[in-house]
């Protein structure tokens, strides 16, 4: 063999380590589409336009009605499909719903605990990711006590603000978001033990421990408390890890609002609950198992730069990286765009 052969294979070897490690993209947006994009003019447009414009991989939709024939899900690849791009839909459940590029793939015998999510699964780059696309209970909606609102009775003021956290704690049980995700956790675990990359990804109608801590203690209506809200918590407990704040952790300078949304097409009284009061709140978001091979490469925000404050439409304020429609927001939520790599 002549040094000539010896550097060929030198680099054919080096070659086929490279092939072998290639990493693929995989983006992922995740939308609360407002009572199946029924509360505006053209709202059902604005969601595919939205679609267009990132041009994700997967798709977490939620706030589906059930019953639609033709399900909303394949109304939205049939129209994506007009325009040349081509999205695999999966079915309703508990009025979430997927969008992917890559082919779904269900469960034979779905788990009937999942009440909140809707869980399919794809192939990226010769491995398995699991998706779970969630809208948690929205009843005792407990954020709104240090904002001197009832959980509950949406709108209704309070005597005086709530500010002790056994109390908080308490309101916020009621619901049945704590059940919502332990079924989400407990069925993925399965997925995990069996190395596959999973991605929960919804509207999870309660803020996220990670921003109300002693740095925001004073910020939008927490009145000094700091909280460990539990699903953010118990996924955290799980080793799951929020996409958004793994590269944003500073929850003052990159808060990351995602309710309410500063919609200019709709109806500023259906945009709010609490009026005389800072609702401003992160409750939409996409986490993510670490498995081997698995990081998160960007995350923004997307959506109008506008919230509401104190019953009024304000602009962001803030360093997020908002990413804004070019056509009608659809939402009364901002969503979340997020783009992971995974190797082989």
């Amino acid at each position: 063999m002549n040094k000539y052969s010896i550097v060929l294979l030198a680099l054919v070897s080096l070659l086929s380590v490279s092939c072998s490690k290639k990493a693929a993209d995989l983006k992922v947006l995740q939308l609360n589409v407002w009572m199946q994009a029924t509360m505006l003019p053209n709202a059902a447009q604005g969601v595919i336009d939205i679609i267009d414009q990132t041009d994700p991989d997967v798709v977490f939709l939620c706030e589906l009605n059930a019953g639609t024939e033709p399900p909303f899900t394949n109304y939205l690849a049939e129209e994506l499909r007009s325009r040349g791009k081509n999205y695999y839909a999966d079915t309703h459940h508990a009025g979430n719903g997927i969008l992917s590029k890559y082919e779904l793939v269900n469960d034979p015998e779905p788990n009937l605990n999942l009440t909140y999510a809707v869980k399919s699964s794809i192939k990226v780059n010769n491995r398995t990711v699991v998706l779970y696309s969630a809208h948690l209970d929205a009843g005792n909606y407990a954020a709104y006590l240090t904002r001197g609102y009832s959980p509950s009775a949406w709108s209704v003021q309070l005597e005086t603000p709530v500010t002790d956290t056994d109390s908080i704690q308490k309101y916020s049980r009621l619901s049945k978001r704590n059940e919502g995700i332990e079924a989400v956790i407990a069925d993925a675990k399965a997925e995990i033990s069996q190395g596959h990359i999973v991605l929960i990804g919804g509207d999870f109608n309660e803020p996220s421990h990670l921003d109300w801590q002693a740095d925001t203690k004073d910020l939008r209506d927490h009145r000094g408390v700091t909280f460990d809200w539990e699903v953010s918590t118990m996924l955290q407990q799980a080793g799951y890890i929020d996409s958004y704040r793994s590269l944003y952790p500073d929850a003052v300078t990159h808060p990351a609002i995602t309710w309410p949304a500063g919609n200019k097409d709709a109806k500023l009284e259906r945009l709010y609950y609490a009026p005389k009061a800072d609702e401003q709140d992160r409750i939409d978001f996409i986490y993510y198992y670490p498995q081997a091979g698995v990081s998160v490469a960007d995350a923004c925000i997307v959506g109008p730069k506008a919230t509401i404050n104190h019953g009024q439409m304000v602009t962001d304020d803030t360093q997020d990286n908002i990413l804004e429609p070019t056509g009608v927001w659809s939402s009364d939520h901002k969503g979340n765009l997020v783009t992971l790599v995974i190797n082989k």
